[in-house]
């Protein structure tokens, strides 16, 4: 018995495909019906690629561009800064040289007049160093601080030693740096061996 027979049928020469499956015949809305997913051609992948290298390589040059405007600003801003640094200070000097000029164009002044404006405006100086945390070193009677005073000279002295005796020029610190030392006479102290 062959499988194309039909046992169980009573006309012979009928059969019947079991295992068969009939070929699909290709229509032409076969491609419609089934979605198909084809992967893009070479020519597309490296399209595609380019066309994001571009992107990328104008995104860094703006980025790369806009990095040098900052840093040109900044370099600006800077030189500014290093320019007019000292504008206010400045600014709070021209009050005291109003001041000296002020006295300097009286023309009958007396010593006492002389002497009174010499204190305000040396007190307008002040104020604007004061401003400006611009501070007098004056150790007169203190110990001596190799950080903030220049000996120039030793004297004997009933103080202890390494004392400053005398201020020959004041000092000045800025913003806690020494800008010029105090220049001043230190004290030897008493020698036993001194006759």
């Amino acid at each position: 018995m062959t499988d194309t027979q039909n046992p169980s049928t009573d006309q012979p020469g009928l059969t019947e495909t079991r295992n068969e499956v009939p070929p699909l015949e290709p229509t032409e809305n076969a491609h419609m019906d089934a979605p198909v997913e084809t992967m893009p051609s070479l020519e597309q992948l490296l399209k595609k690629a380019e066309l994001d290298a571009q992107e990328h390589h104008d995104a860094w040059l703006r980025a790369k561009a806009e990095a040098e405007n900052a840093r040109k600003r900044a370099q600006i801003d800077i030189a500014s800064a290093h320019k007019y640094a000292i504008e206010n200070f400045a600014n709070e000097l021209l009050a005291v040289m109003d001041s000296l000029d002020a006295a300097l164009a009286v023309e009958n002044a007396t010593v006492e007049n002389f002497k009174s404006g010499m204190e305000l405006t040396l007190k307008q100086l002040t104020t604007a160093f004061n401003k400006f945390n611009l501070k007098v070193i004056n150790p007169q009677g203190e110990k001596f601080d190799p950080h903030q005073h220049q000996a120039i000279g030793m004297a004997n002295s009933d103080l202890s030693p390494n004392t400053v005796v005398h201020v020959m020029q004041k000092g000045y610190v800025l913003n806690d740096r020494v800008i010029r030392p105090a220049l001043v006479m230190v004290s030897k102290g008493n020698d036993a061996g001194e006759s």
